[in-house]
């Protein structure tokens, strides 16, 4: 009851800080697919690069959150900036390693037909492989934003602003405070992997619509 209590008589500083907090994860998360997509599938298309999707997938799971805004503040100083570079850090590994998966493990006899008939690389890559590639790929996608919206939290420590700073001024907001913000931001993640689930489903050839794919990382 506190915590709904919390939410009616704080619903605009919760809105403000909503908005803030989807400003950097919205950021975050275009740079990180910016990079990570199209490094990934080019690597999986020309089937070079293995070594350097897994080790980008196992330094991306070494990495804690916390350590790395810390790390950053050293080099960059407090504020939103910090904060970005910490997240597009940890969000790339998967967005990288999905897309470079997603597109090297295509079955070989399709793509040999398509060659056999008389297709380009390129209009192979965007015709076949791209195609097949997208339930996994959109699940490195929506594993890495989730993880974005998730991890901003931390984000206040460094003067990143978001719902961060309510959840973790317990002094100032009270237990039904960090509650709420905790919430708030579960809530966030869950629209966002909804609403990605959404655009895949849009995208993606019907036929392969029924596969049930799980991110790798």
């Amino acid at each position: 009851m506190d915590v709904l209590t919390f939410m009616s008589s704080h619903f605009s500083l919760l809105v403000s800080k909503t908005g803030e907090h989807l400003e950097l994860s919205i950021a975050a998360s275009i740079i990180s697919i910016v990079i990570g997509v199209p490094i990934g599938v080019w690597l999986g298309h020309m089937h070079r690069g293995e070594f350097i999707a897994v080790t980008v997938s196992n330094i991306g799971r070494a990495l804690p959150s916390l350590a790395l805004i810390a790390v950053f503040i050293g080099v960059v100083g407090l504020g939103f900036k910090n904060v970005l570079i910490a997240l597009v850090i940890l969000a790339v590994p998967p967005i990288l390693t999905n897309a470079y998966l997603s597109v090297e493990q295509v079955v070989p006899d399709i793509v040999r037909a398509g060659k056999g008939m008389g297709l380009t690389g390129r209009q192979v890559l965007f015709k076949v492989e791209l195609p097949l590639a997208l339930p996994l790929l959109f699940a490195g996608v929506r594993t890495a934003v989730v993880l974005v919206v998730g991890s901003a939290t931390l984000g206040a420590v460094a003067g990143g602003g978001g719902l961060g700073d309510i959840i973790l001024r317990q002094a100032a907001y009270g237990l039904s405070g960090v509650i709420a913000g905790a919430i708030w931001v579960a809530a966030l993640a869950i629209l966002a992997d909804v609403l990605l689930w959404g655009v895949q489903k849009l995208i993606t050839p019907r036929g392969l619509r029924s596969q049930q794919v799980t991110a790798i990382v």
